[in-house]
């Protein structure tokens, strides 16, 4: 099998050392951590020590700490959670910003043809919510959610100014932090959100854990039912080894964040420095100035980023299109349009995104492949 440069650790990045030796290791256990002989005791011992673990990298009390399936399901609790315990106040309305990852975005939709009133909160070119979206919560508000970096473009979104105004209209405030804990100082108690969410496979641990930080004494309804696991909130039987392996990596995670971050601060100004000393023409980058380093959303004039991103496949460099969870659908971007790009500039992106192993040869590979795959694409998309 040939080698690849892969350049998509936004959309999942492989399972760190630290982590797969945490999942081996409590993979060895045997017992329901809700059981209470002595294999469920030691199964529980452990989880609680992942809990922990996980509440002290991101600034937390344990107790607020409740373990999902990924950052998904943690959306749909935060949002719909929300809803259902504040409705029967006068709080039917739904705010999000209109940059949305699909598990808000969608969300928010279902919760409109249940009679939720959703409010979009609009963004300017850059793609952070306008000073004027703000004002927009008020006294019917359950519930607002703003991504803390963009998962397309990497655009650090005000989060400060989310929880003072939802403070101001009595409103939950909820951010979707999955693409901001590995490069951005994120801290649960430090920020004043109420409800926050993590992912498990944008830090390194395998597919299949999150959590949703609930702030205490909030107001949440399940959205499941069961055996009352999670404080309630999310039912089912807790997975020791994946949570052991979620802590793992987001400790290790938050620990090399300085240094990661000055890595791809460095692979970002490569990238562009390379691309600005190439002979193409007719492209930008998508999202502003304050932006992850981790992540880079490349636009180019006359093609459709589909035919891009297979040319590139096929040099053997994975990138995205944008978010995975809409990969291989021929379509604009929900996002580059919230954020005013005409169609055709909507069609014609490109995201490259860092992970702990990316390096300069990633780059470079990248560099030199894509003037070649852009003009192929522009032949093609003409």
């Amino acid at each position: 099998m040939s080698l690849r440069t892969y350049l998509d650790h936004a959309a999942g990045t492989p399972i760190s050392a630290v982590a797969r030796e945490a999942l081996l290791e409590a993979l060895e256990l045997t017992g329901n951590p809700s059981s209470v002989h002595r294999s469920g005791r030691a199964a529980r011992r452990l989880l609680e020590e992942a809990r922990e673990s996980l509440a002290a990298s991101l600034d937390a009390h344990p107790t607020e700490v409740v373990l999902t399936s990924g950052g998904t399901e943690a959306d749909n609790l935060a949002l719909r959670g929300s809803w259902l315990a504040r409705r029967g106040d006068g709080r039917d309305q739904v705010a999000v910003s209109t940059v949305e990852h699909p598990a808000v975005a969608e969300t928010a939709a279902a919760l409109a043809a249940e009679g939720a009133e959703v409010v979009g909160l609009g963004v300017d070119a850059d793609g952070r919510v306008l000073d004027s979206a703000w004002a927009a919560l008020g006294e019917r508000t359950a519930v607002a959610s703003v991504m803390w970096v963009n998962n397309e473009t990497g655009t650090v979104q005000p989060v400060e100014r989310l929880v003072e105004d939802c403070r101001r209209a009595g409103a939950s405030s909820h951010s979707d932090a999955v693409q901001a804990v590995a490069s951005e100082p994120v801290s649960f108690a430090g920020s004043g959100l109420d409800l926050m969410t993590v992912s498990g496979h944008k830090l390194g641990a395998p597919v299949g854990v999150g959590a949703l930080l609930v702030r205490r004494g909030l107001a949440l309804a399940a959205v499941g039912h069961g055996g009352g696991q999670e404080r309630d909130l999310r039912s089912g039987t807790v997975p020791t080894a994946l949570a052991a392996a979620l802590a793992a990596a987001c400790a290790d995670a938050v620990a090399r964040r300085t240094e990661r971050t000055a890595t791809w601060v460095g692979l970002r100004t490569r990238l562009l420095d390379g691309l600005a000393a190439t002979d193409l023409t007719g492209w930008r980058v998508h999202g502003g100035e304050r932006t992850s380093p981790a992540i880079v959303n490349l636009g180019f004039d006359g093609l459709r980023s589909d035919d891009l991103l297979m040319l590139l496949d096929a040099a053997g460099l994975d990138c995205s299109t944008g978010s995975a969870c809409s990969a291989g659908v021929i379509q604009p971007s929900p996002v580059l349009l919230a954020m005013g790009a005409g169609e055709e500039a909507a069609r014609g992106s490109l995201r490259v995104s860092f992970g702990a192993a990316s390096s300069a040869a990633d780059v470079d590979a990248l560099l030199t492949a894509l003037p070649g795959a852009v003009e192929r694409a522009r032949r093609v998309g003409g």
